[in-house]
């Protein structure tokens, strides 16, 4: 492919005299491809090829000098080109955090105590005007995912016009709740296939979307990851090891746990949606099936949510007449 002849021989010119062998890496749910450079003496780098005419990189190395500065493990970027969209970065390993919870998930408090570490320092050099705000707008695009591409795609469903009166008073009420959050800066897409196991821990990946906005955003992606589920009792274990510790460090989280708990439900909410609207169009539009599968478990995040609060309980019922459930009689609290 030409792409890749020119992004061999820019390689060549930024390793003069070095042999060097060139191998996928990973690739993500963007344009971006990654690949492993190896040179003779076994070093390893990593090279991000990012085509101009779909991502730009100065927002991926402007955040990382952001988090770099903040003291967040990101990869060192040792040469760019922004015509042609070229990265040379450190090599932070192949092993995500996915890959190890899921080999060793007895390992998991360790390692997940340690993103709580990265993401209250990330958090703690926060300000203003350094980022795109995650304001209205943007959260509003986000949400509309879900009635475009997860029900009218995916469930072949077009809404009923008392059924998008439903989503949309909904989507309200979800809105008032993340834009009433205190903000800092956000990484998200902060889980378990963009955080390394590396020294020191995590290795964090996948930032260039970073913004300004709800301080519970990361910690939901963490903790209500689309890969990775664990037992609820956990999660509020973890959780609350995360609030402490944003306390401890002044951060502006609730001063109340149960309050910050439900800022992050209703934070979950926001993304449960606009993920299974994201894992539809992977599908239907790029290609990129695997995503179909990981859908149930963000489809439980969200209805275990709708299900606890009573302004969400509309949403409950709407997800039940698009899949058909047999609504079950019950109690809300």
């Amino acid at each position: 492919m030409p792409r890749t002849q020119a992004l061999q021989d820019w390689l060549a010119k930024q390793l003069p005299e070095q042999p060097f062998t060139l191998a996928p890496a990973s690739a993500d749910a963007s344009f971006r491809r990654y690949f492993r450079v190896t040179l003779a003496d076994g070093v390893t780098r990593i090279v991000m090829d990012a085509p101009p005419e779909h991502e730009d990189c100065r927002p991926y190395l402007k955040v990382a000098q952001l988090f770099a500065d903040a003291g967040v493990h990101v990869p060192t970027v040792y040469a760019e080109d922004l015509a042609q969209g070229f990265l040379l970065l450190s090599d932070l390993g192949n092993t995500t955090y996915l890959t190890a919870l899921e080999a060793h998930p007895e390992g998991a408090s360790a390692l997940y105590r340690e993103a709580n570490a990265a993401l209250v320092k990330m958090q703690a050099a926060s300000r203003p005007g350094v980022l795109p705000e995650y304001d209205r707008v943007l959260l509003t695009r986000e949400l509309q995912l879900f009635p475009d591409w997860y029900v009218a795609k995916h469930l072949g469903v077009t809404l009923s016009e008392a059924q998008r009166q439903t989503l949309d008073a909904a989507f309200e009420k979800i809105l008032a709740s993340n834009l009433a959050q205190p903000q800092v800066f956000v990484h998200r897409d902060y889980h378990s296939r963009n955080l390394m196991i590396s020294a020191p821990n995590p290795g964090v990946l996948d930032f260039q979307d970073a913004v300004y906005g709800p301080i519970s955003y990361d910690l939901v992606s963490l903790y209500r990851d689309a890969y990775i589920g664990w037992e609820e009792e956990q999660e509020l274990d973890w959780t609350i090891r995360y609030w402490e510790a944003a306390r401890k460090e002044k951060l502006p989280v609730a001063a109340d746990f149960y309050d910050f708990w439900r800022d992050y439900e209703w934070m979950g909410v926001q993304r449960q949606l606009k993920v299974l609207g994201i894992f539809a169009r992977l599908n239907y539009r790029d290609g990129k099936a695997q995503y179909l599968a990981d859908m149930p478990r963000v489809m439980a995040y969200l209805r275990r949510a709708c299900g606890r609060y009573i302004d969400l309980k509309p949403l409950l019922l709407l997800l039940d007449e698009l899949e058909n459930r047999q609504v079950q009689t019950g109690y809300t609290f």
